[in-house]
């Protein structure tokens, strides 16, 4: 790698410091090719990336940014996880170190919050920003069903009465 692919990598690592939510950084030794390219997909698949770089110029990128924190956690072969959600990429992150014993998540930061291995495992058992969506979306629909349903409930019940008095008259 040159200088020049070495300052572009730079630029690219700053930028995903800048604009990501959460970082997990985790030690990768032992993965076959096919284990990471499961991993990359599963991290897709969670709207999540994974990234290998060298260290030295992920620590360089890390400085003045508000995960800088996390430049302690860069030794040896790590990968750093990101993703613009909160709780996609520990959630990622954390199945997948179930599945392989050889992903051993080291910790992240979340903004300019430092997360231990055990932060970002209780992170990943948070519900993801879509399912929150869906339960506040949920939450604000069933008020106004049961307000319909009781608008509509008198006149039932006054329709089954009238029914009831016309069946005993004509009866």
């Amino acid at each position: 790698m040159d200088r020049a692919e070495k300052k572009e990598c730079v630029a690219a690592l700053t930028d995903v410091f800048k604009t990501t939510s959460v970082v997990v950084v985790a030690h990768y030794s032992g993965l076959t090719v096919a284990q990471m390219q499961n991993l990359r997909k599963q991290m897709r698949a969670a709207g999540a990336s994974v990234q290998v770089a060298k260290n030295r110029l992920v620590k360089i990128a890390l400085e003045g940014s508000e995960v800088a924190s996390i430049s302690g956690l860069m030794r040896g072969p790590t990968l750093i996880a990101y993703s613009d959600d909160p709780v996609a990429a520990p959630k990622a992150a954390v199945a997948f170190a179930k599945e392989n014993d050889k992903l051993v998540i080291l910790g992240g930061a979340m903004g300019s919050t430092v997360l231990n291995p055990d932060a970002v495992r209780s992170l990943a058992t948070l519900p993801s920003l879509d399912e929150l969506r869906a339960k506040l979306l949920g939450l604000i629909q069933a008020p106004a069903t049961k307000l319909a349903q009781l608008t509509t409930a008198p006149a039932a019940k006054l329709a089954r009465v009238f029914a009831a008095y016309a069946d005993r008259d004509a009866g």
